[in-house]
């Protein structure tokens, strides 16, 4: 039998037709896209911008403010670790406080703890056991002047979506700017960059469907965000990210923001209602089968749960063509459980029973039936080892 993929918060395949988009581009289309004085050099250029535009428009962006990267982990970097420095460097006199959640992604909470090297000061918040940011604990953090606030929109265990709206609100208020790693959350709902009144904004091709490699920051324009660059070179992308900018991977980026900009409503419905499907087997066949964070702000295509009394790993084990995580796949090389479920106040025994299941464009019916029916037969065998 074939394997059934649940694992689309970790990667997403590319999609066969952004593929084709990106073809040309690898050998027949082979200019630098920095040559402007020939017609190779000037299509690849033309291309990019094409791509830069599709972007821009599924954010609600400016093409101007968006800036081509590796992906989000750079983009998260560039950010938080840029805007501080350019207050250290042309705003001394700036607070020198950077709040962030416990929950965030290893890349935003490593990037805000490197900076006290440079004497800023981090601050980490914990949330609620939905996995939300209690807005009074973050109004309470801001009555000290502060720089910068860094949360992520959708949650890359849980799903869980932050209110972004109404913590901005708050942000800038308090007279700090507003980082929100976009990652989990472009393609899959609704963003509007200006709607939600973000000053940078981290988004990575990889997660809904375009290729690995290439991301983008969004960096307003009016009223300007500003930073500086992480490393020197040729002044590429405004002078912010330094490099020859990959010309197939971005044309890949902007065609799967073009395809989520003509689908992603109906798709959002339709993994909804696989992912109800598969909770509501799951909870048949498991009836203690806990819920981590919170149902109603969530991803459409999210489900992190925990199956008590045995371990996700040995589960996931008897279970084989599931393939699914117990949380993110950037510390997958680490044993303990998940500090995001810790964080959410579960136990550690608790957090190493968690599965994450992420369904996606590709996932079938027919795979949410199979796969509930393997985990909950998988869960049986295991479970009754564990007791003997």
């Amino acid at each position: 039998m074939q394997p059934i993929y649940l694992d689309n918060q970790a990667t997403t395949r590319c999609d066969p037709r952004v593929v084709v988009e990106m073809l040309p581009w690898f050998a027949e289309e082979f200019g630098n896209p920095h040559s402007s004085h020939h017609a190779k050099g000037i299509k690849a250029a033309q291309a990019i911008e094409e791509a830069r535009q599709q972007v821009a428009t599924l954010i609600g962006a400016e093409e101007r403010e968006i800036h081509f990267t590796s992906g989000a982990t750079e983009s998260n970097n560039l950010a938080i670790k840029g805007a501080a420095r350019f207050a250290s460097l042309y705003r001394p006199e700036s607070p020198r406080r950077i709040i962030t959640l416990a929950t965030e992604h290893k890349c935003v909470l490593e990037s805000v703890q490197d900076l006290a090297a440079e004497g800023f000061e981090p601050v980490i918040l914990p949330v609620q056991s939905d996995g939300l940011v209690e807005p009074a604990m973050l109004a309470h953090a801001l009555k000290t002047p502060s720089l910068l606030v860094s949360i992520m929109m959708a949650n890359n265990e849980t799903g869980v979506l932050q209110d972004i709206p109404a913590l901005a609100e708050m942000v800038h208020a308090a007279g700090a700017s507003f980082h929100v790693d976009l990652a989990q959350a472009v393609g899959k709902i609704p963003v509007d960059v200006k709607g939600i009144n973000v000053d940078f904004a981290s988004i990575s091709a990889h997660k809904f469907y375009g290729p690995k490699g290439v991301g983008a920051l969004f960096v307003r324009r009016k009223p300007r965000a500003r930073l500086v660059a992480l490393f020197s070179g040729g002044g590429q992308e405004r002078g912010l990210r330094a490099g020859t900018l990959p010309t197939p991977l971005i044309v890949g980026l902007g065609a799967a923001c073009k395809l989520a900009q003509e689908e992603m409503p109906a798709e959002g419905e339709r993994l909804k209602a696989l992912r109800n499907r598969l909770l509501q087997q799951l909870q048949k066949g498991v009836p203690q089968l806990s819920i981590n964070g919170s149902m109603d702000y969530r991803l459409p295509g999210n489900l992190n749960v925990c199956f008590p009394g045995v371990r996700a790993l040995d589960l996931m084990a008897a279970a084989p063509l599931v393939q699914c995580s117990t949380g993110s796949a950037c510390t997958s090389s680490t044993v303990s459980p998940s500090y995001v479920l810790r964080v959410m106040g579960l136990s550690a025994d608790m957090a190493a029973s968690a599965v994450r299941l992420s369904l996606g464009r590709f996932t079938t019916a027919e795979e949410v039936d199979r796969a509930a029916s393997l985990l909950c037969r998988a869960y049986q065998v295991v479970y009754s080892a564990v007791k003997g």
